[in-house]
């Protein structure tokens, strides 16, 4: 299985970003994850800022439009096959600069789509 980066994720359990990267890893999807603050989701490492990460294959995003503008470049530099921009997250103006560089859009909720063996 590839790759799937969570950014946005927190320790704290009531988080879906904390949910998505424990079901990732429940359902054997290799897993990393980028938060604001530094930390552990089971033995997943939360990295802070923007660490070279090898091999993304999609990206999920739990962090509001507002956030986003700051990850553009390195989403992009990334050059994964998808972008999930889970509910809440759905940014158009991002969606388009994606879009312009043959990258997958979904907009869907993993946790879900994990449930629902769509993924």
């Amino acid at each position: 299985m590839k790759l799937t980066l969570v950014i946005g994720a927190s320790e704290n359990t009531e988080r879906y970003s904390n949910r998505a990267v424990k079901q990732l890893k429940k359902h054997n999807v290799p897993v990393a994850a980028i938060g604001l603050k530094a930390g552990e989701i089971e033995d997943i490492k939360i990295q802070t800022g923007f660490p070279i990460i090898e091999n993304v294959d999609t990206v999920t995003l739990y962090v509001g439009p507002q956030n986003q503008p700051q990850y553009y470049d390195y989403i992009l530099s990334l050059k994964p096959k998808r972008v999930i921009f889970n509910p809440g997250t759905e940014n158009p103006e991002f969606e388009e600069k994606i879009k312009k560089v043959g990258i997958e859009i979904e907009e869907a909720c993993t946790l879900v789509m994990l449930s629902t063996g769509v993924y």
